[in-house]
Parts: C-alpha cells; structure tokens; sequence
C-alpha cells in the first residue's frame, strides 16, 4: 500500500528509492492495493503545480493510468475514521485495512502510528526495498 507522499516522490526523481518502488509497481512482487478515494487523491497531488513534477501532463495521467490497472481495486464498505490524525492518512489506512495489507510505504511513519493496532506495518520506501530483498 502506497501514501501519495511516496507516488509523487517517485515522480519526481528517478534517483530515489521512491521511484524504484513505483517502478515495482505491477511486478508482482508486492501488492498494490488502490480505491477510488485514494486515486483521486493521488490524482489531485501528483497534477498540483507545486508538487515539483515536471513530467508532461499526458506522461503524468499515462502513470496514473497504470497505477489503477496494476492496483487491485479496494471497494470500501464502512470507514474506520478518526483513528488517525489527518484524514487523508485515514485514507490511506482504511484502504490498507479493507485490501488487508501488511505494511504502508510512506515517509510520514509518525503520522500512522494507530496502524499498528491493524496489524500494519508502516516503512519508508528505504526500507519496503530492503524488505523485499531489492536495492534502492
């Protein structure tokens, strides 16, 4: 499960390990799990003018295009707000809880801190690619 935070660093620079994550992306080597309210929240930051992506607008919706086709779509029946204390991370968390996923790729660990109580493990995109045995 992957925070917008990790989408639009990826985007921005292919040196980091953000972008080998999203390069991952499809591969089968992990699952990425996506809903439609976090694809539009993905949508919404990756085409902001002050995200620092200087991709072409048709290359930035041909990414995002593939993100949803690659991810296994997550219907979200019933919310578990307030656990956390931003609602987009609630988001996030809510799509991670209904796909039953094990960790959430972000760089915002502090910030998801109730997760735990899920049984979801919070990692940077650092360590999700030593996790899974991948350089960054």
């Amino acid at each position: 499960m992957l925070d917008t935070n990790v989408l639009v660093a990826g985007l921005r620079s292919s040196l980091g390990a953000s972008y080998r994550v999203l390069s991952l992306v499809g591969s089968g080597r992990f699952t990425h799990v996506v809903s439609v309210a976090l694809l539009f929240e993905y949508e919404a930051a990756v085409k902001r003018p002050e995200s620092g992506i200087r991709l072409p607008r048709p290359v930035i919706e041909d990414i995002l295009d593939y993100v949803c086709a690659a991810g296994e779509r997550q219907p979200i029946y019933f919310l578990w707000r307030p656990t956390l204390p931003d609602p987009s991370d609630d988001l996030v968390l809510e799509v991670a809880v209904h796909g039953r996923c094990d960790r959430i790729v972000t760089f915002n660990t502090r910030d998801f801190v109730g997760s735990a109580r899920f049984g979801i493990q919070v990692e940077t995109p650092a360590e999700f690619l030593r996790s899974l045995g991948v350089r960054s």
